[in-house]
């Protein structure tokens, strides 16, 4: 009888830490102390920032439309495949943005000083797998080149950037607007925002503004860059049209992001490559001579 009781209260135990593992909040900042301890156990070590960025989208989405969205994916993202989420980030480059109401643009060195402390900090406790998730094109060269800089010094963890998903996928609802001119706060940002936050989408305003390419730089050969190619593109601050917007497709669009972090999460987890070639490399590049060549 006290055989069948211990067991019981062996299965008890082990049920009631299972519950408590599976509602265990996946907000850094709502995390006890103890639970975050168990958080970071159950994610394997995999932390993700979703970073996002404050600037203006067109006449109709919120300045934080980036924010709001990355955001809401990784959130479905976690629910399918566990990890720690880090607060609201927004400090990467935007500085095509400055001309318009609301944009925060810190500098160059702010941006990159203050990424490398927050990695630093999710490591120091606990997070070795870190994935940056994307919601803004004007990161899609800084985050590379971040990635790029840990390979500077040895460090005990490894930083993942997940790049902006492709809208344009197979079973995706059919585009009303051209898909080659949907960017910024046109048929898809406006879709994803239908979904992850309706309250804050201005229909009516969609049309107020013009969301059409200026190609005020035509004359330069294709395969010369220049910082203010947006700005002579779309002053104002608006590429697509973003009326064409409907839920089916943002829901589509939602889904399929999601499911995309959520596999990166999930091989990420699997990853025991990557720190050790890091490793490897810090411990050749102290002796470059002894190279084999």
């Amino acid at each position: 009888m006290l055989r069948r009781l211990a067991v019981f209260l062996v299965l008890l135990s082990s049920a009631a830490f299972t519950l408590h593992a599976q509602t265990l909040s996946t907000h850094w900042e709502e995390l006890t102390g103890p639970d975050f301890i168990q958080a970071i156990h159950q994610s394997q070590g995999v932390c993700v920032l979703p970073f996002g960025i404050l600037e203006k989208h067109g006449p109709h989405l919120p300045i934080g439309t980036d924010l709001i969205d990355v955001r809401y994916a990784v959130f479905n993202a976690v629910k399918q495949e566990y990890a720690v989420v880090f607060p609201q980030y927004y400090f990467g480059q935007i500085f095509e943005a400055q001309h318009q109401p609301g944009t925060v643009a810190y500098s160059l060195n702010m941006q990159l000083s203050l990424l490398q402390e927050t990695v630093k900090e999710m490591a120091r406790n606990g997070c070795k797998k870190i994935l940056i998730v994307n919601g803004h094109g004007g990161n899609e060269s800084l985050l590379p080149l971040f990635a790029q800089s840990q390979l500077a010094s040895p460090r005990d963890y490894v930083v993942y950037v997940l790049g902006l998903p492709s809208h344009v996928q197979p079973g995706s609802p059919p585009h009303k607007s051209d898909p080659a001119g949907d960017e910024h706060a046109g048929e898809t940002e406006t879709s994803l925002m239908l979904i992850a936050r309706p309250d804050l989408v201005h229909m009516d305003r969609a049309d107020q503004e013009s969301g059409a390419d200026q190609d005020r730089l035509k004359d330069l050969p294709d395969n010369v860059y220049t910082g203010i190619w947006w700005y002579a593109k779309f002053p104002n601050h608006y590429a697509g049209v973003g009326s064409a917007a409907t839920k089916e497709l943002g829901e589509f669009d939602q889904k399929s992001w999601s499911a995309q972090i959520a596999n990166a999460i999930k091989a990420i987890k699997a990853d025991n490559e990557s720190l050790k070639l890091q490793n490897q490399f810090y411990e050749e590049s102290q002796h470059p001579l002894d190279t084999p060549q």
